[in-house]
């Protein structure tokens, strides 16, 4: 059973946990940190999910990093681009040497004698324990499963003879060409899917319950393609980054003040790129607000192009059951199909499935209550990292960071070894994640929440962020500073739920 120490210790290795280790060389080059990686691979989920099609649904100018420009000509990239993204940094950054893959994190105690934590980890390459200890723990594991996404449970699938994918174990030998194929969902995977594979099979179908905001951007920025010729490159980034943040941000708040206008706005958008007819009532006129579920972006409108080719179909309807050669609707209708692909969403699993305790005591998730959006009530020198849910994920990942290094040095600076966020001690608690996505209202309460004003509230602004974590205090009424020895502080009374 191995054994070591570092100053930081990073959980995963995918786009937020490089860009962690990152911001720890630039900011506190004096820090040891290591990153433990469950997967054998660095990319996290820009590694994992191989279906056809798979891009991101964030502009790169956001979505990539804040110290190093995304260049390549797309500005909404594709998974293999993304991927070398994420790789090349660990590369040039010489954050791929300090990663130790197949370690999977199971558990971290707190001691606040020593002011340390003791990371439990299994290595699934070759059935190891392993344990290190470290002065600070920065999870960057996303939040949910990577070993199983979510299938509900369909009457009659057991008949069907065809082939059944779940896009997050996409098979290497599955060929769709000239295949009739029903993709079941309506969230940024199906819409990324049935435009990928109906350029090879016979027809793809995207069945719905109910139909999700559709938005077409072009994929490539034209804005970016002029200042990259004349500009460098990191003050063209610079520019069309803040340009889409902004952008992002007027989208955000007009559609929670005036949803309305937003409405009328995204549905003529997609009418006109429909045929004349088009059922748009039924197929893309969802029942809630913009933004209550995030957007889906289809670039340069391939959705509503293979739509309007007759290459692919939108259905909203409910299964009544699998047959043996497709699927039967309530209305009666049946769909053949000789692949059925279950874009039906994802399991939550905060932290990476991993426990915390706390001298002894076990943390509960469901309830703490998260500080600034990055750290937990009751719990000493720990950060995670959860990306905004109206912008792209990096965008919070990379403030997160650049907080944790600001902690770090004001510990070193004061002579301190521990900072520890206390809760509200009054107010309605909310879930940490606003969306009404399914796959968070499945697991809501089993997240940590956030209280009603700051610095406990996350307020999805990326511009107001920038000034509280680049800019705002360190102290204040949410986190205690002490050394070790100093047990952590007491938490106030529940707060009214």
């Amino acid at each position: 059973m191995a054994s070591d120490h570092v100053d930081v210790l990073i959980v995963g290795a995918g786009l937020s946990g490089v860009g962690a280790a990152v911001h720890l060389w630039r900011n506190c080059p004096g820090k040891t940190y290591a990153v433990l990686e469950a997967r054998g691979a660095i990319g996290g989920t820009w590694d994992l999910f191989r279906y056809p099609g798979i891009r991101s649904d964030s502009d790169m100018y956001t979505l990539g990093y804040s110290f190093k420009p995304w260049t390549k000509p797309k500005a909404i990239a594709d998974g293999d681009a993304i991927r070398e993204y994420v790789r090349e940094t660990a590369r040039e950054y010489g954050v791929q040497e300090h990663i130790r893959f197949h370690h999977r994190v199971v558990r971290a105690e707190w001691d606040s004698g020593t002011a340390r934590w003791t990371v439990h980890a299994h290595r699934d390459d070759t059935g190891e324990d392993v344990v290190l200890s470290c002065a600070f723990l920065f999870t960057c594991a996303g939040y949910y499963r990577y070993d199983e996404g979510y299938t509900p449970e369909f009457p009659g699938i057991e008949r069907y003879a065809g082939r059944l994918v779940h896009p997050q174990h996409w098979p290497e030998d599955l060929d769709h060409t000239g295949k009739r194929v029903v993709v079941i969902g309506s969230g940024a995977t199906a819409v990324t899917l049935v435009p990928a594979m109906a350029e090879r099979a016979g027809h793809v179908t995207m069945l719905q319950r109910s139909p999700t905001y559709v938005i077409a951007l072009p994929s490539r920025d034209p804005l970016a393609d002029a200042l990259r010729r004349r500009l460098p490159a990191k003050v063209a980034y610079a520019v069309v980054r803040w340009k889409n943040v902004l952008l992002g941000v007027v989208n955000f708040q007009l559609s929670r003040r005036a949803p309305n206008l937003v409405k009328r706005f995204l549905r003529r958008a997609a009418q006109g790129r429909l045929p004349v007819g088009y059922d748009m009532d039924r197929h893309f006129a969802p029942r809630y607000n913009p933004w209550d579920q995030r957007l889906c972006v289809v670039p340069d409108g391939n959705l509503f192009v293979a739509v309007s080719d007759g290459r692919a179909a939108v259905v909203t309807d409910t299964i009544e059951t699998f047959t043996e050669h497709g699927i039967r609707l309530a209305s009666g209708a049946e769909l053949p199909a000789d692949i059925v692909v279950t874009a039906t969403g994802l399991n939550l699993l905060a932290l990476g499935g991993m426990t915390l305790a706390v001298d002894g005591a076990e943390v509960d998730l469901a309830q703490t209550v998260a500080y600034k959006g990055m750290m937990l009530s009751g719990v000493p020198n720990f950060a995670l990292t959860i990306g905004y849910t109206n912008a792209s994920w990096t965008l919070k990942a990379d403030l997160v960071a650049t907080y944790v290094c600001r902690l770090l040095r004001h510990l070193d600076g004061t002579s301190q070894q521990v900072v520890t966020p206390v809760a509200p001690a009054s107010g309605e608690l909310v879930p940490l994640i606003d969306l009404k996505s399914g796959y968070v209202l499945r697991a809501v309460d089993r997240l940590p929440k956030q209280g009603p004003t700051a610095p406990w509230r996350l307020h999805q602004n990326y511009p107001r962020d920038v000034l509280l974590m680049r800019h705002g205090r360190l102290t204040d009424e949410g986190v205690r500073f002490s050394r070790a020895g100093a047990p952590a502080p007491a938490e106030p009374a529940a707060p009214v739920t």
